[in-house]
């Protein structure tokens, strides 16, 4: 499929500069960028290939002033990071979606199917399930029990959903995800083994959450594990029981949140945070990667460490530990010269 470079401004609301006319069939990297391909510039890191891309067209903001002659068309927008996540979004829906219920797929006589949606092969629909419109069920998918699934929801190859737990409308499940697997809930028995500790709740995931590949999200032990509208989480992420997750939330790779702690809205939590049970954190707050989180924190905090800190008391401190050898070299130079002075 091809557009001119003139009919993407005109979708992104932008302005062309330099050959409106230009054929664009495909995006590309910037500095991978070949004839006949879309880029964009949004880190000031790249600018420097915006000078040698062979892509034919740039989406740049409204205020880029280029320092050398450009071979390439631009589009001028006010961000061009979300304008080309608007512009993959547009391309995205020109692709065909499928329909149908192919076999061998197993579909329970009492669970209920809405309208124009795709029921992949060796897919599982257990009693009394409810599946919206418009829904995408990859093969291999399991749904358990009672799950509802609500309108436009995209499950991958693989998803498992396990008794009771609801997700959404606009969802995305990325392949290997698990929804609903028991909580890690045991008793210490004095005379041995531990007992398990029933996990009788249910997740409940609200709309246009997307969850990675071979993220977990645990059932509560009572009541439910609950994420907020656009949560976004990425591939290998734990959320354990009766955690509660806020709206537009985002966690990156290999983060694991224990039972039971609440997480505010508009966060924004890099990879590899651990964050302890039974604690809050508040609204707006960043946390740096491979954070361990063991106390509250207020709303609006920027922290990083193990255990955190405030992000510029961290600094000073990674900026004094970095003189470590050449301080521990001058206290032992000052104890030597102490010691000549006391004989």
């Amino acid at each position: 499929m091809e557009f001119k470079a003139k009919d993407i401004a005109m979708i992104l609301l932008g302005t062309v500069e330099g050959d409106g006319e230009v054929m664009l069939n495909n995006i590309s990297k910037i500095d991978q960028g070949v004839p006949g391909t879309l880029t964009f510039l949004s880190n000031p890191v790249y600018t420097k290939f915006i000078y040698t891309t062979l892509a034919s067209a740039v989406i740049v903001s409204r205020d880029f002033k280029p320092e050398e002659k450009l071979e390439c068309t631009l589009i001028r927008v006010e961000d061009p990071y979300a304008a080309l996540a608007g512009l993959l979004k547009i391309f995205q829906q020109f692709k065909p979606l499928k329909k149908g219920i192919e076999q061998p797929s197993f579909t329970s006589s009492s669970a209920t199917l809405g309208e124009d949606i795709f029921l992949g092969a060796f897919a599982y629909v257990s009693d009394h399930a409810v599946i919206g419109n418009n829904v995408r069920i990859y093969p291999h998918v399991f749904i358990g029990e009672n799950v509802v699934i609500g309108d436009n929801t995209t499950l991958f190859s693989g998803v498992k959903i396990y008794a009771d737990c609801k997700i959404g409308s606009d969802c995305i499940l990325h392949s290997g995800a698990v929804i609903g697997a028991d909580g890690f809930g045991f008793a210490p028995n004095a005379d041995g083994p531990f007992a398990k500790i029933a996990q009788i709740g249910n997740v409940i995931i609200e709309d246009f959450v997307e969850i990675g590949a071979n993220t977990t999200v645990d059932r509560a032990t009572m009541g439910s594990t609950i994420i907020r509208s656009g949560v976004k989480l990425d591939n290998l992420i734990q959320i354990g029981h009766n955690v509660e997750i806020g709206q537009n939330t985002v966690i990156a790779a290999l983060t694991g949140v224990a039972g039971s702690s609440k997480i505010g809205k508009n966060c924004v939590i890099a990879a590899q945070v651990g964050i302890a049970g039974h604690i809050a954190i508040g609204d707006n707050v960043k946390l740096g990667g491979k954070a361990g989180v063991m106390t509250n924190i207020p709303d609006n905090s920027t922290m990083i460490g193990a255990p955190v800190q405030d992000f510029k008391d961290f600094m000073r401190s990674m900026a004094i530990f970095r003189k470590l050898p050449q301080l521990s070299g001058d206290v032992s130079e000052l104890k030597k010269w102490m010691r000549k002075m006391e004989e």
